[in-house]
């Protein structure tokens, strides 16, 4: 690869001299207020096209100095011709203003709501090289999404995770979510997460940042090769051609919670020194309520016998109840010095504080006890990226563009506040009340079960459980609810990115552009998950320790809407419902002056130094590549991206005879070669076919490769997490065939095929150990050969503007995915031999995904019911119990509804309301969709706001 770039760059110098006498032309085309994306940009004489990018530029090189006609056309818009005698050297257009047509489009163009950003989106669309699908900011702003995930979630192909009601991670293809590569700007960002994937939690990035969002399925090779499902490139704002000023303002209300919310943002941007110097600034604060319950139900899978592995060691019912907060601030500014030189700067300031209180109450059957907890969960993530580069034409064949970026993220927690600052985290506390009697339902086995699993058909309905108490007095109670045990999880989390690039594309010939780039990333990642326990001496029966402290000794306030605790199944957990300690009396207890008065003492794990760990990943990636136009109609993009890897890790291992915490480190490297062979054919100005071959690849996530392990012992199962050094990325080749038919009237249908053949597949193994004794779930990071994967996706925009008066104004918009994949998942014995090979599908791999909408769009209303569908998926693998130990999502669908109204041509009122369908996320364990493990339900949630166009 280094020798192809060599070889380019002496090309290059070889051809300057025989450049000097060709000419040029560069312009910018708009429709007055902003700048036109994917506009054709013929010259008549040669038959042959350009397109303008993102922000309306064109540049045509090569060619020879003599009078031309350029010919301008753009979906909607009036068609523009331009004759001009070249010279040599660069010929600058200036700005070309196109005009909509007359007529019913005219009226759509002019004075719809989404119609002209969704123009911009198909003309990229159509125009791009990759297999892509856009989305611009104009017709983000129209659905009530306030997350960059959930504007994402619109696309074709496209599921999102919903994480207490509010997407948070993207899959493409029905592809797990660390396979979708995540980019700002081209760049992918860095995570930060409570387990450490590479995956960007994406509700902490509002929409109000975003101009365009690009989805490629299939990548070309000037892009990131991390993209086995697909990248998702976040474009940020850029400045427009006229001085803009819009505010919006909203408030909202959550339904489960009680309480409401606001949203506010503003987006400034102009133009200075004859629009030489550009900025903009857009400025967000989303301010939101929210409540969910959650039942979680724990199997006893880890039983010595087979036939009681499906009983039920403990229900616990949780209440979330909290409030998120997303702050934001970005900008960017563009200088353009002369016809060959322009320089960049980008900026993103976000902050997410994500503060949930937990309330959660348990039937503890095994046990035969209830337990309540209380924690108060404060997680702060933060993302900052900036961005400075420049773009350069060298002669008039050759362009250079650089950019240094620095990228960073961080995801913590920092209490209680009285606690030393290396104590901090995540602060739990647990009370138990032991039973004098037993609940009942137990089977003839002594355990309790789901009914239809229970021996002799004694058991619960977990969404109706009636404990059937043996002592009628053996109701939870907060005077006999004592303080057990008090458990801060450290969970602090940073990555940090710093890249350097540089890009040369160079027109060979009128026909033949080759582009060639490097790329470094130094990646610098940190991460800690550290449980620490405390416990009173009474609880471990050491003589004269202070008393056990009754819940009801401690100050409390009401539980929080306790009237609507699970109404969503008729309210069965109401008998589970105690007053809550309140937040400060919780950081009370959490305090060294506590501890020493009620007799806690530090009894967390000696091996917990091995929970720290640090990473370096450094990447070193090269490209070549060239557009080559063998037809008018016929352009073949082919080339190879090549990336290599080298990480070093460093943990502490910890030797439990000799107690003794040694420091480890492990590197690792590897390299990806990735040929990609993309053909696109133009059968009319309006049909598209493509076809193409990439390979791409998956990193491991850096906490994978913890050359130690984690060992959890605070819950009521203990856990061991462990990392695996020899893990290897996983590769796919990916074949595509996708086709495009763009409608007259601002639409689109989309038909397309594609296959990805999978190895060395990374999953999360859940099995379990007896060590010492002692049964542990283990989960660690394990390689599975081969998979593949296979699907169909179709979809449609239409709007039926041939319609006339009110019924022009209907519009829908349908996509469909039809995915399956096969994994084969191998069970070994004791010895390390395989006794059985099981098949399933990839986890968090749908087989059905759908978005749907109906809209309405005239009078100056707007209006748009959306529906998305995730079908059924698998989760998590436990590798040795096989597929009856699986955990799988049952399938979801979800409806939002948004409407827009006109009150003049500035000021516009708006409606959102999420979540109408109040459909819960249920997951199951095995092949009964009735063995819940657990289920959760948030609410129907929405807001009411004005915007307002002043500039």
């Amino acid at each position: 690869m280094k020798k192809l770039l060599l070889l380019f760059g002496l090309m290059l110098i070889g051809t300057q001299i025989i450049a000097q006498n060709r000419a040029s032309i560069i312009g910018k085309i708009s429709d007055g207020k902003s700048y036109l994306p994917g506009v054709n940009v013929t010259i008549l004489e040669k038959k042959i096209g350009w397109n303008t990018d993102l922000d309306g530029n064109y540049q045509i090189s090569n060619l020879t100095e003599g009078q031309i006609t350029i010919y301008f056309s753009y979906m909607g818009y009036i068609s523009t011709t331009k004759e001009i005698k070249l010279v040599s050297g660069i010929n600058n257009l200036g700005t070309i203003v196109l005009a909509a047509k007359e007529g019913a489009l005219n009226e759509v163009i002019v004075k719809g709501f989404t119609a002209h950003s969704q123009i911009k989106a198909l003309s990229i669309k159509k125009k791009s090289l990759a297999i892509m699908d856009v989305l611009s900011a104009d017709a983000v702003g129209k659905l009530p999404d306030r997350n960059a995930a959930e504007a994402v979630q619109r696309m074709p192909s496209v599921s999102v995770n919903r994480y207490h009601g509010e997407a948070n991670q993207v899959s493409v293809r029905g592809t797990p979510y660390g396979w979708t590569s995540t980019l700002y700007n081209g760049n992918r960002l860095p995570s930060a997460t409570v387990t450490g994937t590479r995956n960007t939690l994406l509700d902490a990035i509002p929409t109000e940042m975003i101009q365009y969002i690009q989805l490629s399925k299939a990548i070309t090779p000037d892009m990131e090769g991390d993209a086995i499902g697909g990248s998702v490139n976040f474009v940020s704002r850029n400045a427009p051609q006229k001085t803009m000023l819009n505010a919006s303002l909203g408030g909202g209300y959550n339904e489960k919670s009680g309480k409401g919310s606001y949203n506010g943002s503003i987006v400034y941007g102009q133009r200075f020194f004859k629009d030489k110097l550009g900025i903009v600034f857009a400025a967000s604060v989303w301010d939101r309520n929210f409540a969910t319950d959650e039942e979680v139900v724990d199997y006893n899978v880890n039983a010595a016998t087979q036939s009681q592995k499906y009983a039920i060691n403990s229900v616990n019912a949780k209440r979330y109840f909290g409030e998120r907060i997303t702050k934001a601030f970005s900008g960017s500014f563009d200088y353009v010095l002369n016809d060959k030189n322009k320089f960049f700067g980008k900026f993103l300031y976000d902050k997410f504080q994500d503060v949930r209180p937990v309330y959660e109450s348990f039937y503890d059957f095994a046990k035969k006890r209830y337990t309540f907890s209380y924690r108060y969960s404060d997680y702060k993530t933060s993302l900052n990226a900036i961005e400075i580069g420049g773009e350069h034409r060298i002669i008039s064949k050759l362009k250079m563009d650089w950019s240094f970026s620095n990228n960073e993220m961080s995801y913590l927690l920092d209490t209680p506040p009285n606690m030393p600052s290396d104590k901090r985290g995540l602060p739990i506390a647990q009370f138990n009340q032991k039973l004098v009697g037993d609940f009942g339902n137990r089977s003839s086995d002594g355990l309790i079960y789901n009914t239809f699993d229970s021996p002799n058909g004694t058991g619960v309905d977990i969404f109706a459980i009636d404990p059937k108490l043996t002592n009628p007095n053996d109701v939870m109670d907060p005077t006999k609810l004592t303080l057990q045990q008090l458990v801060i999880y450290q969970l602090d989390q940073r990555d940090k990115d710093q890249i350097g690039q540089l890009n040369l594309t160079y027109d060979a010939t009128d026909k033949l552009s080759i582009k060639a780039g490097s790329k470094l990333k130094f990646k610098n990642y940190s991460g800690e998950q550290t449980p620490l326990a405390y416990l009173p001496g009474a609880a471990l029966g050491i003589p004269g320790s202070p008393a056990l402290v009754p819940m009801s000794n401690l100050a409390s306030e009401g539980y929080p809407n306790a009237d609507n605790f699970f109404s969503e199944i008729n309210s069965p957990f109401n008998n589970l419902i105690v007053n809550p300690i309140t937040k400060d009396q919780l950081f009370t207890i959490f305090s060294p002056e506590y501890f020493t008065a009620n007799g806690f003492k530090d009894y967390s794990s000696a091996s917990n130094a091995t929970t720290k760990f640090n990473g370096k990943e450094d990447v070193f990636s090269t490209y070549v590549m060239g557009v080559y136009d063998l037809t008018d109609k016929t352009k073949i993009i082919a080339g190879v991206r090549n990336e290599q890897t080298d990480v070093t890790m460093n943990s502490s291992t910890y030797d439990a005879k000799t107690k003794a915490v040694s420091p480890i480190t492990k590197k690792s490297s590897y390299n990806a070669f990735l040929p990609m062979l993309h053909i696109k054919y133009a059968i009319n100005e309006n049909i598209n076919l493509r076809a193409a071959y990439t390979r791409t690849f998956a990193r491991p996530n850096l906490p994978d490769l913890n050359p130690s392990e984690i060992v959890d012992i605070t819950g009521s199962v203990f856990k061991i997490t462990r990392g695996n050094t020899e893990l290897l990325p996983t590769f796919s080749n990916n074949f595509d065939l996708m086709g495009e038919y763009f409608l007259n009237d601002i639409g689109l249908i989309t038909a397309g095929v594609f296959y990805k053949g999978i190895s060395d597949y990374i999953f999360k193994d859940i099995s379990y150990e007896k060590i010492n004794g002692v049964d542990y779930l283990v989960t660690q990071p394990k390689n599975i050969k081969d998979a593949s994967l296979l699907g169909f996706e179709i979809g449609i925009t239409k709007r039926f503007t041939e319609l006339s008066g009110f019924m022009g104004g209907f519009g829908v918009d349908f996509n469909t995915s039809i995915i399956n994949s096969k994994l084969e998942v191998s069970r070994y014995d004791a010895t390390g031999k395989i006794i059985a090979t099981d098949e399933t599908t990839l986890p968090n791999q749908s087989k059905l995904l759908f978005n749907s909408s109906v809209f309405y769009e005239k009078y100056g209303f707007m209006f748009r019911i959306a529906g998305n569908f995730r079908g059924e998926s698998v989760e998590t693998i436990n590798q040795n119990l096989g597929p009856d130990y699986y955990i799988s999502a049952k399938s979801n669908f979800t409806v939002d509804l948004s409407a827009d109204y006109s009150i003049s041509n500035k000021i516009k009122v708006f409606m959102e309301v999420r979540n109408l369908s109040n459909a819960p996320f249920q997951q199951y364990l095995g092949k009964n969709q009735g063995r819940i493990t657990n289920s959760e339900w948030s609410s129907i949630n929405g807001q009411l706001g004005i915007r307002y166009h002043i500039l």
